[in-house]
């Protein structure tokens, strides 16, 4: 089993709660992030925790929730080395993992139920990567130390 960090600002706790209960019943070995109930906190701070902890191998991948996940899934994809993906439903789920070897997945949780949640990140934790994407994915790399952002090619 991989293991995990899953972390959230005070907008998701709830959810960040319920994952982290159903991923750990599943055997999976999670690290916690993020603020207890009623303190206030930023995003950008639980996304950098997680996602650094994923490019440094602490963990083997992270799940990170704010409000609409939008806001962790920047901050996170500013980590060299992230692939975070901001998921809504099963196909965005199943395809994060399989056409993007995203290591951090990204929710809503003013948007998903917890149930749902925990459903997608089954799917992106049980679906393989198919290595013909490979490619492009190597072309995202180049992006990130590219001075002007721009691939050799264009």
């Amino acid at each position: 089993m991989p293991t995990l960090a899953i972390g959230s600002d005070h907008a998701a706790i709830r959810l960040r709660r319920a994952l982290v209960e159903h991923l750990r019943e599943r055997g999976f070995t999670v690290t916690e992030v993020g603020p207890s109930e009623g303190d206030k906190s930023d995003y950008p701070d639980q996304a950098a925790v997680v996602a650094r902890a994923v490019v440094r191998g602490e963990v083997e991948r992270g799940i990170l929730c704010c409000g609409t996940g939008i806001g962790v899934s920047i901050a996170a994809n500013k980590i060299a080395g992230v692939r975070a993906a901001l998921v809504h439903d099963p196909t965005t789920a199943r395809l994060a993992a399989q056409h993007n070897r995203a290591n951090v997945l990204c929710m809503g949780g003013r948007l998903l139920a917890d149930e749902y949640g925990c459903e997608l990140a089954d799917i992106w934790l049980e679906t393989a990567f198919e290595d013909r994407h490979q490619r492009r994915l190597d072309k995202i790399t180049a992006l990130e130390g590219a001075p002007d952002g721009v691939t050799p090619e264009g």
